[in-house]
């Protein structure tokens, strides 16, 4: 098989977004909320690969749903890193390859909701993500202008997953309610996947690319605290060019809530506290074909919030195959 230039954060439930229940169940939704971006439908060539996602966020500002600051002096900070495996079998599907992946997340948050709160902070383990993929690539590669860098797969590449949010990580209840602060979300998440990845003909360089990838997070209620967040919706994407070993372009997501949130099965009022962001940032990769390893670092940040935070992050995400 060719093997096709790649770049995987498929399991980043370390994503850099503080969404919809930050002021009662914690200062994140669970999921790979704001995890992907290029490359997102792709898969590399079969075999084991492995890397870690280093993520350092901060959060400030609750807004609520109709634009309104009401936690002025919030302010909240996330450090996370994250060791993922990613397996791609030498198998075909109905003509296209699968890969299995999981990422366990472990840090430090620290914060304050109010400014007679005193700061602290909470470390631990958090909970582990898995997803299983089916990628078909319909397009023919075509090699790039520097002769040391992948291939370029032209053309389009379409996926289907599945992903699940496994609440086994460090929870406090005290301590999301109370201060936001929390490692894991006890909650299961489970989430239906679509993805697309274009790339164009050379036009300004290797090729233009365009890639999207659509979960829906759906949440079973907190046993500690009987509060269920409504389903959400997040498209994660990506605009960029492929410059040889490097990929450049502009990533964001947005999420939006589907279904209201609510405690002890009565709805949240007075509009179910449905969240909704929109993050936009830089994105740059670069690919090692002799080290069989890339890396890749993006910035995100808060475009447009409701019922959820304003936050800044970035992630550094290395990855390379065993074998």
């Amino acid at each position: 098989m060719l093997r096709i230039g790649w770049l995987i954060l498929a399991a980043a439930v370390v994503g850099c977004v503080p969404t919809a229940a930050v002021a009662v169940e914690g200062s994140s939704a669970a999921g790979p909320i704001g995890g992907t971006d290029i490359r997102s439908a792709q898969l590399p060539p079969p075999g084991l690969y492995g890397g870690s996602v280093q993520l350092y966020a901060v959060a400030n500002e609750y807004v609520d749903g109709n634009g309104n600051v009401i936690l002025p002096d919030l302010r909240l900070q996330r450090g996370r890193v994250g060791p993922f495996l990613f397996y791609v079998p030498d198998v075909k599907v109905l003509g296209g390859s699968i890969a299995f992946a999981g990422i366990v997340p472990a840090g430090t948050e620290c914060g304050v909701l109010f400014a007679t709160q005193r700061a602290r902070c909470v470390s631990g383990v958090g909970d582990p993500y898995v997803e299983a993929m089916w990628s078909l690539y319909l397009g023919k590669p075509h090699p790039s202008r520097d002769p040391g860098a992948f291939p370029v797969a032209e053309g389009l590449t379409i996926a289907l997953a599945f992903g699940t949010v496994i609440p086994v990580g460090k929870y406090n209840g005290f301590d999301a309610v109370t201060q936001a602060l929390t490692i894991g979300n006890n909650l299961w998440d489970f989430a239906p996947i679509v993805a697309f990845t274009y790339v164009s003909p050379p036009l300004i360089a290797d090729g233009t690319e365009v890639s999207a990838k659509f979960y829906w997070n759906n949440y079973l209620e907190n046993p500690a605290t009987h509060y269920h967040t409504g389903s959400l919706i997040n498209i994660d994407f990506a605009v960029s060019e492929k410059i040889g070993r490097f990929q450049a372009g502009v990533a964001g997501f947005y999420a939006f809530q589907v279904a209201d949130d609510k405690l002890n099965g009565v709805r949240i009022e007075p509009d179910g506290r449905k969240g909704v962001v929109l993050q936009l940032g830089p994105v740059l990769a670069y690919d090692m074909p002799e080290q069989a390893a890339s890396i890749k670092v993006k910035a995100l940040q808060t475009v447009i919030t409701a019922n959820t935070v304003k936050s800044t992050g970035v992630a550094l995400t290395m990855v390379k195959k065993f074998q």
